[in-house]
């Protein structure tokens, strides 16, 4: 019997792409679909475009408590929820992120679910899937050839050379592309001038591509990116070198959403893969509102924990969308909470009721997080066989006590049969309809008054700490019209504060703001924080150095 991720995976018998559409109601026309392979699909936009007046499902976000080493599983949930929503009769679709390169080959892994909860074709999707990551990629870095193109043959806007602020990105972890020298080798080669690199999950073209409602709007927002400015600090944007056209071009095919299966053939759309740590952390909005047309339940994740994944989601994706949850699901393990406790990961196969109790303060934060934004919430208790009953009976008895329902879940080992519990409960907080959704601020608020609310509500943030010259950039943003947008702080995942050794529940630490950057494109503000790098590196013992063809041409060492 198969064990690993990969040998389930690979003895997975999946169906054509074409059953699973059918299921959907989803017409088997050329207008409708377009084949990826056998297993794989492309939802035309033009289809989509008709469904616009259909009522919308239900839409329920998986989040987590903060991440440890020792595993949450927020993806795995997600397809065993979606699974067991399925098993219970309900017409359900789970979205998720497609994978990103760089943690496959660097620490995490892949990002396809685990066990019996999977998304198939698991290695094709962790690895190139159809594509959209390398079209997002060239797209941003043509916007990079066409700025340095333009300052080679006579500079007409007058780009200021120190000030381009448009990076270039690939999808890999590379900590030596941080800050590089382009343009070497004389003038044959253009102008010297200080460069760098982020990972493509962390790029605003990514954010674009994951907020865009369509085509037009996606080429709207690719022209008003903020590509650098002159010598005075005018701010020169995409359009003014007419490059939204071509990059739309480039990514006309990509916009559409994938369409695969689980393990149990329900239907999974995978789009788009913005981190929640450096980035927005969820995927396309045209993908979920896909799956809000097509299925009367769409169950979808926010990166990382509530205080970053989920938080970006509502304050950002929700307002930019206008697409609310109508119940948040907290992924939780007894191991992360007793790690949160002050135990070591060598020390979570014991029992120890006690320091799960310590790190229960994670869970609680998280909830009471969760709340202010007026959505009901539920714990789903990500199940290992070192939890013993009566580590087990603390957790639930604990969600009692904060008037939340917990439900164990077995979805690693027995699929959509070991979530219907929480699946039976997540239908009857929707079918309740408790929801008094509203954002954690208002847009009026000015760009710092956002970060010291987000830090202050969500993290326990003493203050929030910033130079001179960062608050004068955000001051220089207000002025120049970007004030009433959303902000979205990049902060290590590990941690409320920007310490990541610092578990539990910390209060009375400040949230140092290290720069800000203007996206004007995807309408936000990044407020990159602490030691938090938007390209990051590889680990000393990297993932790639298990990954390998065996004799049959098989993949090894994939996740």
């Amino acid at each position: 019997m198969p064990k690993s991720d990969i040998e389930i995976a690979r003895a997975a018998k999946m169906k054509p792409i074409k059953e699973i559409l059918d299921r959907l109601n989803v017409p088997d026309e050329p207008e409708a679909f377009s084949p990826m392979g056998r297993h794989i699909a492309k939802i035309n936009l033009e289809y989509l475009d008709k469904l616009k007046d259909k009522k919308s499902g239900k839409l329920i976000l998986v989040t987590a408590i903060t991440p440890t080493p020792a595993g949450e599983g927020k993806t795995t949930t997600s397809v065993g929820l979606n699974d067991g929503l399925n098993k219970i009769g309900k017409k359900s679709i789970v979205c998720l992120r497609e994978p990103s390169l760089g943690p496959s080959f660097g620490l995490k892994g892949g990002a396809a679910g685990g066990g019996y909860a999977q998304v198939v074709p698991m290695e094709q999707i962790n690895l190139h899937f159809t594509g959209d990551f390398h079209a997002i990629t060239s797209a941003h870095n043509l916007l990079s050839a066409l700025i340095d193109n333009h300052i080679y043959w006579g500079n007409k806007l007058n780009i200021d050379v120190r000030r381009v602020s448009w990076r270039r990105v690939m999808d890999m972890n590379d900590r030596s592309l941080r800050s590089i020298i382009v343009d070497l080798g004389g003038v044959a080669n253009g102008y010297p001038r200080q460069d760098s690199f982020d990972i493509t999950v962390a790029s605003e073209l990514m954010a674009i591509f994951c907020l865009a409602t369509d085509l037009k709007d996606l080429e709207n927002r690719i022209a008003n990116i903020t590509i650098g400015y002159t010598r005075d600090k005018k701010p020169i944007h995409a359009k003014d070198l007419n490059a939204q056209g071509p990059m739309t071009v480039l990514l006309k095919d990509a916009i559409r959403p994938n369409i695969t299966q689980t393990l149990e053939h329900n239907p999974a759309i995978i789009h788009g893969g913005p981190f929640a740590n450096i980035a927005h952390g969820c995927n396309s909005v045209i993908a979920t509102k896909a799956g809000l047309k097509l299925a009367d339940y769409v169950v979808t994740e926010a990166g990382f924990g509530a205080d970053l994944g989920a938080e970006k989601f509502l304050n950002i994706k929700c307002r930019k969308s206008g697409i609310k949850p109508d119940c948040v699901v907290i992924v939780a393990t007894i191991r992360a909470l007793k790690m949160h406790g002050g135990l070591g990961k060598d020390e979570l196969k014991n029992e120890n009721v006690s320091a799960l109790k310590k790190g229960l303060v994670n869970l609680e934060r998280h909830i009471n997080n969760t709340r202010k934004f007026g959505i009901p919430v539920t714990i789903a208790v990500n199940h290992f066989i070192t939890d013993t009953d009566k580590e087990m009976k603390t957790l639930l008895d604990f969600c009692k006590t904060q008037g939340v329902k917990a439900s164990k879940c077995t979805h690693w080992s027995n699929g959509g049969e070991g979530t219907k519990e929480l699946a039976e409960n997540v239908v009857e907080i929707c079918k309740d309809n408790q929801t008094t959704f509203k954002y954690l601020y208002e847009d009026s608020l000015s760009l710092f008054k956002k970060i010291e609310k987000i830090a202050q509500e969500i993290y326990h943030a003493s203050e929030v700490v910033a130079d001179t010259k960062v608050r004068q950039q955000l001051k220089d943003f207000e002025e120049k019209g970007y004030g009433k947008l959303p902000v979205c702080i990049a902060k290590t995942q590990y941690s409320f504060s920007t310490d990541p050794n610092l578990k539990g529940a910390p209060t009375g630490h400040v949230l140092p703001v290290r720069e800000v950057r203007l996206s004007s494109g995807a309408e936000f503000v990044v407020v990159v924080c602490g030691e938090i790098m938007t390209m990051p590196g590889l680990p000393r013992v990297p993932a790639a150095d298990s990954i390998k063809l065996n004799n049959k041409g098989e993949i090894e060492g994939l996740f």
